[in-house]
């Protein structure tokens, strides 16, 4: 997983038009500009692990024929530290979306690369404990881009996620923050998978930072 951050930079741009005369001379004339840039004052995110999570190796014969198989929950460390108390939210960006089970909430675990048209499986995101400036928060869900904010802890792809103090129903500035990022990762049913050698398993997302 990795982070990024939107700055949605503004550019100033001023130009100064000077001019002089003098007699029989033509005008003349040099532009002078002049440029800059406008940004808010950055929030860094960082993961725990480097944002890696490594379930090892996966016996197949412990695998489901029929059904997904879920595998043992992974907890990330999540910090976010602004320069000074901030309004945003986090997006989830998934890099195998074509190879998710459920693309509207699920993220892609990948292709087998020995077969590629089979599907591995998918990952959930949800965010668990935030704790924003030392005040416990609950967590937000937005559908339509921060317009409307729902209490849920699920981090759908493409959902922002806020974070508000409890019972508050829209996101809070917030200067430092840190939570729980829950992994739970599941495999395909067997009978959709060919698994007569090893097969890696390549999930990837990006939790997009974007101020509101």
């Amino acid at each position: 997983m990795a982070q990024s951050m939107n700055t949605y930079p503004c550019t100033a741009v001023i130009v100064f038009w000077l001019t002089s005369a003098a007699a029989a001379h033509a005008a003349s004339k040099v532009d002078v500009t002049v440029t800059g840039r406008l940004t808010p004052d950055a929030c860094l995110v960082t993961l725990s692990d480097e944002g890696v999570i490594d379930h090892g190796k996966i016996l197949s014969h412990t695998l489901s024929d029929d059904v997904v198989t879920e595998l043992p929950s992974r907890v990330l460390q999540l910090h976010v530290q602004c320069g000074r108390p901030m309004l945003f939210a986090l997006v989830g960006l998934d890099n195998r979306a074509q190879s998710s089970l459920d693309p509207d909430v699920l993220y892609g675990l990948g292709r087998n690369i020995h077969a590629p048209a089979e599907r591995l499986g998918s990952v959930a995101l949800s965010y668990r404990n935030p704790v924003g400036d030392a005040q416990a928060l609950q967590v937000l869900a937005s559908d339509d881009s921060g317009e409307t904010w729902r209490p849920a802890s699920e981090a759908w792809p493409k959902t922002y996620i806020g974070f508000a103090p409890v019972g508050d129903r829209q996101p809070d500035f917030i200067g430092q923050l840190s939570a729980q990022l829950q992994i739970d990762t599941s495999i395909n049913a067997t009978q959709y998978l060919t698994l007569d050698q090893a097969v890696p398993l390549d999930g990837s997302v990006v939790l997009d930072l974007r101020y509101l």
